[in-house]
């Protein structure tokens, strides 16, 4: 099954091949999910993103700098579950908690629908969380570089739960201080990478500053592993499996 990473339009999805799962889309205001299960869940998944944006407005409506904050804020054990571990991964990737939020849906409302299928794709903007029982690929789309629907990750089954996150300086609306055209990482959560994605990014704005950016992916806690792409130029270290699309 092959799976595109992007950030603009949602063309790419007319092009994967689901194998035996059904995909389905589910959209609430802002969150725009893509998912793959084994039956489909449109109704599950609404009730899980509504319950999830309740917790998230109703905190930012009290806590407003989470909203906007580009630097990670203190940890809150009173904050909902999902509050909680933005938190958590903003302060490990070093980014304010709002750089893991399309992961964090991805991942919570995947979490959720574990409990009627026992293989799940949530796909929220570029931003994936799997676990599946068989091998997946998932295709890097990165804007304008050659390298675009080049390449693809190979995940392998026994590798998840995982998340697959991508951060662009030069593709969607996402904010960003660098310029790469695709930072995506890998992760045992989709929180994390959704963050670390962002703090990778930010720090690419050349094709040197590629080796900056593999090191710093290498030193978040956690991150499995990490590709970065800009203009012509790609550089990936640890637990990443590249295959040619």
């Amino acid at each position: 099954m092959t799976l595109s990473i992007a950030h603009q339009h949602r063309f790419y999805r007319d092009r994967i091949k689901a194998g035996s799962l059904m995909p389905f889309t589910v959209s609430i205001q802002e969150t725009d999910l893509f998912i793959l299960a084994e039956t489909e869940l449109i109704e599950e998944a609404r009730r899980s993103i509504l319950n999830y944006r309740y917790q998230l407005e109703e905190y930012i409506r009290n806590h407003p700098s989470f909203l906007d904050s580009f630097s990670p804020l203190p940890r809150d054990s009173h904050a909902p579950p999902i509050i909680r571990e933005m938190l958590q991964a903003a302060e490990t990737a070093g980014v304010g908690p709002m750089a893991s939020v399309a992961g964090a849906f991805a991942e919570k409302v995947g979490r959720d629908l574990l409990q009627h299928s026992k293989e799940i794709v949530v796909e929220n903007g570029g931003d994936i969380y799997i676990t599946v029982a068989h091998d997946i690929t998932i295709g890097i789309y990165a804007g304008a570089s050659p390298l675009s629907n080049r390449l693809a990750v190979r995940i392998r089954s026994d590798k998840t739960p995982v998340g697959v996150c991508t951060s662009s300086g030069t593709v969607g609306h996402s904010f960003s201080f660098g310029r790469a055209d695709a930072v995506t990482i890998l992760a045992p959560s989709a929180f994390l990478a959704d963050a670390a994605a962002t703090a990778v990014g930010n720090c690419v704005s050349s094709n040197e500053d590629i080796p900056r950016g593999l090191e710093l992916a290498k030193a978040i806690e956690g991150v499995r592993g990490a590709v970065i792409i800009i203009n012509d130029q790609m550089g990936a270290c640890g637990d990443v499996e590249l295959v040619s699309l």
